[in-house]
């Protein structure tokens, strides 16, 4: 009995190895060269990002890199402080609905590509959190900002600064 359950196991093992017994079509791995480029886009030279940036109206200048003489982008984002606000939500459920929604604009404005990081900070205070906008304008900005629920309904404030960095340089 031994010995046939050990066969069994042996013929199943090797029916599995077997390229006509996978259930997987060797199309969906392989990727094509013409698949890969709408993977993995093309990297953009300086002179393209540049370009690209003047158009849509962004504030840039460039920096030199004097150890490696590279040509740094700066490029001006706008950092929105999320202070207190003067009405404060009494009401749980109220409550609740409000940070849900504000925390569903947050998403939306990142998954829209205005803004690149939000976050509460770890301290209770007068500045409860941030929001770095990602777009060409102040005005731009602060429009995205004052749409945050919380802030329509007095929660929170908004506090707005021009702030510059290096175009493509994420947090480590």
């Amino acid at each position: 009995m031994k010995n046939i359950v050990w066969m069994i196991g042996a013929m199943l093992f090797l029916t599995s190895c077997n390229e006509k017994y996978r259930k997987i079509d060797k199309d969906d791995v392989t990727v094509s060269s013409e698949r890969l480029d709408t993977i993995i886009p093309e990297p953009k030279t300086q002179t393209e990002i540049r370009e690209d940036l003047l158009t849509k109206g962004y504030q840039i200048f460039d920096v030199i890199d004097e150890k490696t003489n590279d040509t740094i982008i700066m490029q001006q984002y706008f950092v929105a402080f999320l202070k207190s606000g003067g009405n404060k939500i009494q009401n749980e459920e109220e409550s609740k609905r409000l940070l849900k929604e504000h925390l569903a604009h947050l998403k939306k404005m990142y998954d829209l590509g205005y803004a690149d990081i939000s976050g509460p900070f770890g301290d209770i205070d007068e500045i409860t959190g941030i929001t770095i906008y990602n777009v060409p304008t102040l005005k731009m900005a602060d429009s995205l900002a004052n749409a945050d629920p919380m802030v329509k309904a007095g929660s929170l404030e908004i506090e707005m600064h021009p702030w510059w960095a290096p175009k493509g340089y994420s947090l480590r």
